[in-house]
Protein backbone atom coordinates (compact mmCIF):
# COMPACT_ATOMS: atom_id res chain seq x y z
CA UNK A 1 0.00 0.00 0.00
CA UNK A 2 1.39 3.61 -1.11
CA UNK A 3 2.31 5.66 1.05
CA UNK A 4 -0.62 8.28 1.22
CA UNK A 5 -3.02 5.64 0.49
CA UNK A 6 -6.53 7.20 1.10
CA UNK A 7 -5.73 10.94 1.61
CA UNK A 8 -8.41 12.37 -0.92
CA UNK A 9 -10.99 10.06 0.22
CA UNK A 10 -10.35 11.12 3.55
CA UNK A 11 -9.71 14.49 3.07
CA UNK A 12 -13.35 14.38 0.82
CA UNK A 13 -15.47 12.93 3.50
CA UNK A 14 -14.42 15.53 6.22
CA UNK A 15 -14.65 18.01 4.04
CA UNK A 16 -18.52 17.61 3.31
CA UNK A 17 -20.47 20.08 5.57
CA UNK A 18 -18.34 22.65 4.40
CA UNK A 19 -19.13 21.67 0.47
CA UNK A 20 -22.79 21.77 1.68
CA UNK A 21 -22.93 25.13 2.70
CA UNK A 22 -20.44 26.15 -0.31
CA UNK A 23 -23.75 23.76 -2.79
CA UNK A 24 -26.80 26.12 -0.72
CA UNK A 25 -24.85 29.12 -0.87
CA UNK A 26 -24.03 28.99 -4.59
CA UNK A 27 -27.79 27.51 -5.35
CA UNK A 28 -29.54 30.02 -3.58
CA UNK A 29 -27.31 33.14 -5.25
CA UNK A 30 -28.19 31.86 -8.68
CA UNK A 31 -31.61 31.26 -8.42
CA UNK A 32 -31.46 27.61 -9.77
CA UNK A 33 -33.76 26.27 -7.64
CA UNK A 34 -36.40 29.08 -8.30
CA UNK A 35 -36.27 28.86 -11.90
CA UNK A 36 -36.72 25.21 -11.81
CA UNK A 37 -39.83 24.91 -9.43
CA UNK A 38 -41.00 27.38 -12.62
CA UNK A 39 -39.73 25.18 -15.50
CA UNK A 40 -40.91 21.75 -14.32
CA UNK A 41 -43.81 20.00 -14.36
CA UNK A 42 -45.59 19.81 -11.30
CA UNK A 43 -48.67 17.60 -12.25
CA UNK A 44 -46.43 14.29 -12.94
CA UNK A 45 -44.69 11.46 -11.00
CA UNK A 46 -40.72 12.36 -10.74
CA UNK A 47 -38.50 9.74 -12.03
CA UNK A 48 -34.72 9.39 -10.14
CA UNK A 49 -32.51 8.04 -12.41
CA UNK A 50 -28.91 6.72 -11.81
CA UNK A 51 -26.74 4.06 -11.14
CA UNK A 52 -24.82 2.58 -8.55
CA UNK A 53 -24.11 5.46 -5.62
CA UNK A 54 -26.53 7.30 -7.84
CA UNK A 55 -29.10 5.15 -7.79
CA UNK A 56 -28.87 4.40 -4.24
CA UNK A 57 -29.23 8.75 -4.26
CA UNK A 58 -32.23 8.47 -6.15
CA UNK A 59 -33.95 5.58 -3.77
CA UNK A 60 -33.40 8.66 -0.77
CA UNK A 61 -34.45 11.42 -3.31
CA UNK A 62 -37.65 9.44 -4.15
CA UNK A 63 -38.61 8.99 -0.46
CA UNK A 64 -37.38 12.26 0.56
CA UNK A 65 -39.51 14.11 -2.59
CA UNK A 66 -42.95 12.21 -1.43
CA UNK A 67 -41.48 13.49 2.04
CA UNK A 68 -41.31 16.87 1.32
CA UNK A 69 -43.16 18.29 -1.97
CA UNK A 70 -46.35 15.46 -1.34
CA UNK A 71 -45.58 14.44 -5.22
CA UNK A 72 -45.22 11.09 -6.24
CA UNK A 73 -41.81 9.95 -7.10
CA UNK A 74 -39.86 6.55 -7.87
CA UNK A 75 -36.24 5.47 -8.00
CA UNK A 76 -35.08 3.62 -11.05
CA UNK A 77 -31.84 2.02 -12.20
CA UNK A 78 -30.44 3.94 -15.62
CA UNK A 79 -30.34 0.49 -17.33
CA UNK A 80 -33.97 -0.37 -16.62
CA UNK A 81 -34.83 2.41 -18.16
CA UNK A 82 -32.78 1.75 -21.63
CA UNK A 83 -33.28 -2.50 -21.24
CA UNK A 84 -37.18 -2.52 -19.96
CA UNK A 85 -37.93 1.64 -21.31
CA UNK A 86 -41.77 -0.25 -21.01
CA UNK A 87 -41.93 0.38 -17.53
CA UNK A 88 -41.22 3.77 -17.27
CA UNK A 89 -44.51 5.81 -16.62
CA UNK A 90 -45.34 7.88 -19.66
CA UNK A 91 -45.58 10.86 -19.03
CA UNK A 92 -43.45 11.62 -16.15
CA UNK A 93 -40.52 14.41 -15.20
CA UNK A 94 -37.12 12.66 -15.16
CA UNK A 95 -34.03 13.67 -12.97
CA UNK A 96 -30.89 12.22 -14.15
CA UNK A 97 -28.28 11.39 -11.72
CA UNK A 98 -24.73 11.10 -12.51
CA UNK A 99 -21.64 12.70 -10.47
CA UNK A 100 -19.09 12.45 -13.79
CA UNK A 101 -21.68 13.47 -16.26
CA UNK A 102 -20.42 10.68 -18.49
CA UNK A 103 -22.08 7.55 -17.06
CA UNK A 104 -22.85 5.30 -20.18
CA UNK A 105 -26.70 3.99 -18.95
CA UNK A 106 -27.50 7.60 -18.07
CA UNK A 107 -26.57 8.83 -21.22
CA UNK A 108 -28.92 6.33 -22.66
CA UNK A 109 -31.66 7.27 -20.70
CA UNK A 110 -31.42 10.41 -21.51
CA UNK A 111 -31.08 9.79 -25.07
CA UNK A 112 -34.07 7.53 -25.31
CA UNK A 113 -36.28 10.08 -23.24
CA UNK A 114 -35.18 13.48 -24.56
CA UNK A 115 -35.02 12.24 -28.63
CA UNK A 116 -36.95 9.23 -27.88
CA UNK A 117 -39.81 10.04 -26.27
CA UNK A 118 -40.08 14.02 -26.21
CA UNK A 119 -39.74 14.55 -22.42
CA UNK A 120 -37.49 17.43 -21.27
CA UNK A 121 -35.51 15.70 -18.39
CA UNK A 122 -33.24 17.37 -15.46
CA UNK A 123 -29.91 16.39 -15.14
CA UNK A 124 -27.78 16.72 -12.13
CA UNK A 125 -23.66 16.17 -11.95
CA UNK A 126 -20.85 17.08 -10.02
CA UNK A 127 -19.13 17.61 -14.00
CA UNK A 128 -18.99 20.62 -15.86
CA UNK A 129 -19.16 20.53 -19.79
CA UNK A 130 -20.73 16.98 -19.30
CA UNK A 131 -21.93 15.10 -22.58
CA UNK A 132 -25.10 14.66 -19.98
CA UNK A 133 -25.25 18.67 -20.04
CA UNK A 134 -25.51 18.52 -23.88
CA UNK A 135 -28.26 16.00 -23.80
CA UNK A 136 -30.64 17.02 -20.94
CA UNK A 137 -32.90 20.58 -21.03
CA UNK A 138 -32.11 21.57 -18.02
CA UNK A 139 -29.15 20.85 -15.66
CA UNK A 140 -28.08 21.20 -12.21
CA UNK A 141 -24.48 20.98 -11.53
CA UNK A 142 -22.64 20.99 -8.35
CA UNK A 143 -18.35 21.04 -9.55
CA UNK A 144 -17.68 21.89 -5.69
CA UNK A 145 -18.38 18.62 -4.40
CA UNK A 146 -16.44 17.00 -7.14
CA UNK A 147 -14.06 14.44 -5.84
CA UNK A 148 -10.82 13.15 -6.83
CA UNK A 149 -11.62 9.75 -5.33
CA UNK A 150 -12.89 7.05 -6.84
CA UNK A 151 -15.75 6.32 -4.72
CA UNK A 152 -18.63 8.81 -4.33
CA UNK A 153 -18.73 10.86 -0.75
CA UNK A 154 -19.54 14.17 -0.78
CA UNK A 155 -20.89 14.19 -4.10
CA UNK A 156 -23.73 12.21 -2.85
CA UNK A 157 -24.67 13.96 0.08
CA UNK A 158 -24.33 17.20 -1.74
CA UNK A 159 -26.30 15.96 -4.57
CA UNK A 160 -28.93 14.73 -2.69
CA UNK A 161 -29.00 18.11 -0.25
CA UNK A 162 -29.63 19.63 -3.55
CA UNK A 163 -32.32 17.75 -4.96
CA UNK A 164 -34.24 17.95 -1.38
CA UNK A 165 -33.65 21.73 -1.32
CA UNK A 166 -35.82 21.90 -4.84
CA UNK A 167 -38.24 19.72 -3.21
CA UNK A 168 -38.52 22.39 -0.40
CA UNK A 169 -38.19 24.70 -3.02
CA UNK A 170 -41.61 23.32 -4.90
CA UNK A 171 -43.34 23.37 -1.51
CA UNK A 172 -42.44 26.78 -0.54
CA UNK A 173 -41.07 25.36 2.42
CA UNK A 174 -38.85 27.76 4.21
CA UNK A 175 -38.70 25.88 7.34
CA UNK A 176 -36.92 22.91 5.22
CA UNK A 177 -34.37 24.97 3.39
CA UNK A 178 -32.95 26.87 6.87
CA UNK A 179 -33.05 23.21 8.25
CA UNK A 180 -30.62 22.08 5.64
CA UNK A 181 -28.13 25.19 6.65
CA UNK A 182 -28.77 23.92 10.40
CA UNK A 183 -27.71 20.95 9.45
CA UNK A 184 -24.02 21.51 7.69
CA UNK A 185 -23.67 23.45 11.03
CA UNK A 186 -24.76 20.91 13.34
CA UNK A 187 -22.95 18.08 11.50
CA UNK A 188 -19.52 19.98 11.21
CA UNK A 189 -19.45 20.35 15.35
CA UNK A 190 -20.25 16.48 15.24
CA UNK A 191 -17.57 15.40 12.78
CA UNK A 192 -14.92 14.75 15.14
CA UNK A 193 -17.18 12.56 17.56
CA UNK A 194 -18.59 10.42 14.59
CA UNK A 195 -15.01 10.44 13.17
CA UNK A 196 -13.38 8.89 16.43
CA UNK A 197 -16.32 6.53 17.33
CA UNK A 198 -16.42 4.48 13.97
CA UNK A 199 -12.28 4.71 13.85
CA UNK A 200 -12.67 2.95 17.27
CA UNK A 201 -14.92 0.35 15.91
CA UNK A 202 -12.76 -0.46 12.79
CA UNK A 203 -9.49 -0.88 15.15
CA UNK A 204 -11.58 -2.79 17.84
CA UNK A 205 -12.82 -5.29 16.02
CA UNK A 206 -13.09 -7.50 12.82
CA UNK A 207 -16.03 -9.00 10.96
CA UNK A 208 -17.19 -11.33 8.29
CA UNK A 209 -20.65 -9.94 7.30
CA UNK A 210 -21.65 -6.43 7.00
CA UNK A 211 -25.62 -5.82 7.09
CA UNK A 212 -26.93 -2.72 6.97
CA UNK A 213 -30.85 -1.43 7.73
CA UNK A 214 -33.21 1.52 7.37
CA UNK A 215 -36.76 2.22 5.79
CA UNK A 216 -38.05 5.40 4.07
CA UNK A 217 -35.60 7.89 3.01
CA UNK A 218 -33.16 6.08 5.04
CA UNK A 219 -33.16 2.78 2.77
CA UNK A 220 -31.57 4.53 0.20
CA UNK A 221 -28.96 5.57 2.98
CA UNK A 222 -28.34 1.83 3.81
CA UNK A 223 -27.98 1.04 0.55
CA UNK A 224 -25.34 3.72 0.33
CA UNK A 225 -23.56 2.48 3.38
CA UNK A 226 -23.31 -0.91 1.71
CA UNK A 227 -21.81 -0.21 -0.66
CA UNK A 228 -18.75 1.98 0.55
CA UNK A 229 -17.79 -0.85 2.49
CA UNK A 230 -18.05 -3.32 -0.64
CA UNK A 231 -15.97 -0.51 -2.31
CA UNK A 232 -13.36 0.56 -0.24
CA UNK A 233 -12.69 -2.57 2.03
CA UNK A 234 -13.72 -5.45 -0.75
CA UNK A 235 -16.20 -6.81 1.83
CA UNK A 236 -18.88 -8.63 1.90
CA UNK A 237 -22.23 -6.25 2.64
CA UNK A 238 -25.65 -6.40 2.45
CA UNK A 239 -28.88 -4.35 3.08
CA UNK A 240 -32.82 -4.55 4.02
CA UNK A 241 -35.31 -3.12 5.30
CA UNK A 242 -35.00 -3.34 8.58
CA UNK A 243 -38.09 -5.05 9.65
CA UNK A 244 -37.66 -7.43 6.88
CA UNK A 245 -34.48 -8.86 8.71
CA UNK A 246 -36.48 -10.79 10.44
CA UNK A 247 -38.03 -12.74 7.80
CA UNK A 248 -35.19 -15.01 7.45
CA UNK A 249 -31.69 -12.52 6.75
CA UNK A 250 -31.47 -12.88 10.75
CA UNK A 251 -30.43 -16.14 10.37
CA UNK A 252 -26.89 -14.40 9.53
CA UNK A 253 -26.26 -12.74 12.67
CA UNK A 254 -23.48 -13.77 14.91
CA UNK A 255 -20.71 -11.81 16.80
CA UNK A 256 -18.77 -11.76 13.54
CA UNK A 257 -21.46 -9.90 11.53
CA UNK A 258 -21.70 -5.99 12.29
CA UNK A 259 -25.63 -4.81 11.93
CA UNK A 260 -25.45 -1.25 11.05
CA UNK A 261 -29.03 0.46 12.23
CA UNK A 262 -30.45 3.46 10.79
CA UNK A 263 -33.27 4.79 13.13
CA UNK A 264 -35.41 6.88 12.11
CA UNK A 265 -38.32 8.81 13.93
CA UNK A 266 -41.55 7.88 12.13
CA UNK A 267 -40.40 3.68 12.93
CA UNK A 268 -38.44 4.16 15.63
CA UNK A 269 -40.65 2.34 18.30
CA UNK A 270 -40.40 -0.83 15.37
CA UNK A 271 -36.92 -0.47 14.43
CA UNK A 272 -35.56 -0.75 17.97
CA UNK A 273 -37.41 -3.87 18.36
CA UNK A 274 -35.74 -5.45 15.50
CA UNK A 275 -32.14 -3.72 17.57
CA UNK A 276 -33.01 -5.47 20.75
CA UNK A 277 -33.58 -9.08 18.65
CA UNK A 278 -30.17 -8.46 16.79
CA UNK A 279 -28.36 -8.02 20.10
CA UNK A 280 -30.37 -10.82 21.71
CA UNK A 281 -28.07 -13.43 18.43
CA UNK A 282 -25.16 -11.59 19.92
CA UNK A 283 -24.75 -9.36 16.73
CA UNK A 284 -22.43 -6.55 16.83
CA UNK A 285 -24.77 -3.11 16.74
CA UNK A 286 -23.73 0.00 15.36
CA UNK A 287 -26.96 2.30 15.72
CA UNK A 288 -26.98 5.85 13.29
CA UNK A 289 -29.99 8.08 14.95
CA UNK A 290 -31.08 11.09 15.48
CA UNK A 291 -32.20 10.50 19.19
CA UNK A 292 -32.30 7.76 21.46
CA UNK A 293 -33.81 6.38 24.37
CA UNK A 294 -32.24 4.01 27.36
CA UNK A 295 -33.20 0.92 25.71
CA UNK A 296 -31.60 1.49 22.51
CA UNK A 297 -28.89 2.82 24.19
CA UNK A 298 -28.01 -0.68 25.73
CA UNK A 299 -28.49 -2.21 22.51
CA UNK A 300 -25.94 -0.15 20.64
CA UNK A 301 -22.60 -1.40 20.98
CA UNK A 302 -21.85 1.52 19.15
CA UNK A 303 -23.41 5.00 18.82
CA UNK A 304 -23.84 7.66 16.72
CA UNK A 305 -26.76 10.41 17.64
CA UNK A 306 -26.25 13.38 15.82
CA UNK A 307 -29.37 15.33 18.10
CA UNK A 308 -29.81 17.11 14.96
CA UNK A 309 -33.66 19.26 15.63
CA UNK A 310 -34.04 18.77 12.04
CA UNK A 311 -36.60 16.95 9.96
CA UNK A 312 -36.23 13.44 9.43
CA UNK A 313 -35.79 13.64 5.90
CA UNK A 314 -33.06 16.52 6.05
CA UNK A 315 -31.06 14.17 7.99
CA UNK A 316 -30.64 11.81 5.45
CA UNK A 317 -27.97 14.00 3.72
CA UNK A 318 -25.98 13.83 6.82
CA UNK A 319 -26.20 9.99 7.65
CA UNK A 320 -24.30 8.16 4.99
CA UNK A 321 -20.95 9.80 6.65
CA UNK A 322 -20.38 6.70 9.60
CA UNK A 323 -20.92 4.09 6.78
CA UNK A 324 -18.39 6.11 4.43
CA UNK A 325 -16.10 6.25 7.25
CA UNK A 326 -16.57 2.79 8.05
CA UNK A 327 -15.13 1.77 4.46
CA UNK A 328 -12.72 3.85 4.73
CA UNK A 329 -11.17 2.38 8.05
CA UNK A 330 -12.20 -0.85 7.02
CA UNK A 331 -10.45 -0.25 4.20
CA UNK A 332 -7.08 0.76 5.50
CA UNK A 333 -6.80 -2.17 8.02
CA UNK A 334 -7.08 -4.24 4.94
CA UNK A 335 -3.96 -2.77 3.52
CA UNK A 336 -5.95 -1.82 0.66
CA UNK A 337 -6.05 1.84 -0.97
CA UNK A 338 -9.44 3.86 -0.61
CA UNK A 339 -8.70 6.02 -3.36
CA UNK A 340 -8.04 3.26 -6.02
CA UNK A 341 -10.39 0.67 -4.95
CA UNK A 342 -10.09 -3.29 -6.72
CA UNK A 343 -11.45 -3.56 -9.77
CA UNK A 344 -13.16 0.00 -10.13
CA UNK A 345 -13.14 3.16 -12.00
CA UNK A 346 -13.97 6.66 -11.44
CA UNK A 347 -16.67 6.54 -14.42
CA UNK A 348 -18.46 3.74 -15.64
CA UNK A 349 -18.56 3.72 -19.58
CA UNK A 350 -20.15 0.78 -22.11
CA UNK A 351 -19.46 0.68 -25.42
CA UNK A 352 -22.86 1.46 -27.48
CA UNK A 353 -24.07 -0.70 -30.45
CA UNK A 354 -24.47 1.21 -33.85
CA UNK A 355 -27.80 3.07 -32.69
CA UNK A 356 -26.42 4.78 -29.64
CA UNK A 357 -27.85 2.22 -27.20
CA UNK A 358 -26.33 -0.66 -25.17
CA UNK A 359 -25.81 -4.45 -26.54
CA UNK A 360 -28.83 -5.88 -26.15
CA UNK A 361 -31.14 -3.17 -25.34
CA UNK A 362 -34.95 -2.58 -26.76
CA UNK A 363 -36.89 0.74 -27.78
Amino acid sequence: MRAEAGKNTIREILSEPRVWKECLNELERKGVLEHLVRELRDDLEYVFVGCGSSFYLAQAAAAAWSLIAGGSARAVPASEVVLFPQQLPVPCQPVLISRSGFTSEVLQAANYLERRLNIRSLALTCGTNTALEKIATYTVSLPAADEKSTVMTRSFTSMLLALQSLAATRAQNRRFRTALHELSERTQTLLPEIHATVRSLVEARTFADYVFLGHGPLYGVAQEAMLKVMEMSCSYGQCFHTLEFRHGPKAIVGPETLITFFLSDSGFEAEAGVLAEVKDLEGTTLVVADQVNPTVRRSADYLVEFSSNVPEAARAVALPIPGQLLGFYTGMKKGLDPDEPRNLTRVVTLESNKDGGLPGARA
